[in-house]
């Protein structure tokens, strides 16, 4: 997947800005706080109907504007064209689009664009509690498979309704019935996730061996109840605890990722460095899950790059997603000639964009773009006329949306 040309109206820091992407690596250099960084989560939003950040949708709205826009235009690697559209306003909510079509529900569009994020944000699934690493695995596997992202969202309204029951004049008939429904499931979901940790397993070890120069080991282990133990089981034999504590005290609401390094906790014996490279090498991991299983390359994204690197791992990093596994990438540094330097000892090409106070300007163009600029240049005035009924289409889409949406979270949030 490659996003040809990305549209940015109020977006944060961002009043109005359009970059055209070269399909390779495209460079974002600026001071800390310049607006990099938004750039990436605008293209994060047009993937996931979010930020990537702990953001809610009216703090991504530029101060002083009542809206922000974005708009993005594609171009799959099978050679079909998407647009997609993602508007917010204070006043009546986010509405998206594809094509010119709002869709009925957010989580409709998520897989369709696929992206991965590397960003110092990560830190928190080594350093925070399970849920985080939960909820990466939820928003990983809703990528590929919305059956899974149903399941989530059905075990976490059983799982509420449960909870309540526990807490005032508990009724064995429906606990009975709740422990069923959870059951039916919380087995899936634990199915899924397992699968899915089994793949990641082979390509964090492999990624993490060639960023490191195959100087540490490390795992990616799935710990569940689940494991050893038979849902229905394991709900029935915390009854009582349950009923004491007032909360289901087992289910895959505890699940977690364990990460070691060396055969340790990686939260405890990593350092910032190693802590980063096993970051780097899960993500990676799942972009070559998400590729295989969409046949679709997702687009990159790395924002702070050196972020607890050294320059050696950058290095390895910059060679290994410039090859003909990955394909479009969005890279984000403050220091313009460390992040060249090291570009042009790989030898690819690459697009490089100056970005001050929220404004973006192009300083380097890629040869591939070069050309491909120059061939829709030559192909006529067809492509500017498009680009008026786009333009039309994207003012209409920043008027009133549907009021229903309000400032509720996307439907890919899930908590589980």
């Amino acid at each position: 997947m490659r996003l040809k040309k990305i549209s940015l109206l109020n977006f944060k820091n961002i009043a109005r800005e359009e970059l055209t992407l070269c399909a390779g690596v495209n460079c974002l250099v600026g001071d800390n706080g310049a607006g990099k960084t938004n750039v990436v989560d605008a293209v994060h939003y047009l993937s996931m109907c979010k930020s990537s950040l702990q953001m809610t949708d009216t703090q991504s709205i530029r101060h002083g504007a009542d809206f922000f826009l974005l708009e993005g235009h594609y171009l799959s690697d099978g050679g079909k064209s998407e647009r997609v559209v993602c508007s917010f306003t204070r006043r009546s909510g986010k509405v998206l689009k594809r094509n010119g079509k709002e869709y009925d529900r957010l989580s409709d569009h998520v897989g369709l664009v696929p992206a991965v994020i590397v960003s110092p944000a990560d830190s928190a699934l080594i350093s925070d509690a399970a849920d985080e690493r939960r909820r990466y695995l939820n928003a990983f596997i809703s990528q590929l498979d919305r059956s899974y992202l149903n399941a989530v969202m059905r075990y976490n309204a059983v799982l509420a309704e449960r909870n309540r029951l526990l807490k005032i004049q508990p009724d064995e008939t429906m606990l009975s019935i709740y422990d069923r429904q959870l059951t039916d499931h919380g087995e899936f979901i634990h199915a899924r996730r397992q699968e899915f940790a089994e793949r990641l397993r082979p390509f964090v070890a492999e990624y993490y061996r060639i960023l490191s120069g195959d100087r540490e080991q490390v795992e990616l282990h799935y710990k569940s109840e689940l494991n050893d133990r038979p849902f229905g089981e394991l709900l029935l034999a915390a009854r009582q605890k349950d009923l004491v504590n007032e909360f289901t005290t087992s289910g895959i609401h505890r699940d977690d990722l364990v990460l070691r390094i060396g055969g340790y906790p990686l939260r405890k014996y990593g350092s910032q460095g190693q802590q980063k490279s096993f970051l780097i090498a899960l993500k990676l991991a799942q972009y070559a899950i998400v590729a295989a299983e969409r046949a679709e390359k997702p687009i990159l994204l790395l924002d702070d790059l050196f972020d607890k690197l050294d320059a050696s791992r950058v290095e390895q990093l910059i060679r290994l997603v410039t090859g003909d596994d990955f394909g479009q990438i969005l890279i984000t540094d403050c220091n313009p000639t460390r992040l060249q330097s090291i570009l042009d000892k790989a030898g690819g090409d690459y697009a490089l964009f100056t970005v001050g106070d929220g404004a973006v300007t192009q300083t380097r163009c890629a040869t591939a773009c070069e050309a491909e600029g120059k061939a829709q240049t030559d192909s006529g005035s067809s492509d500017t006329e498009s680009d008026d009924e786009t333009d039309q289409e994207t003012a209409a889409d920043t008027g009133p949306a549907d009021a229903e949406s309000g400032e509720a979270p996307a439907e890919n949030d899930t908590e589980v």
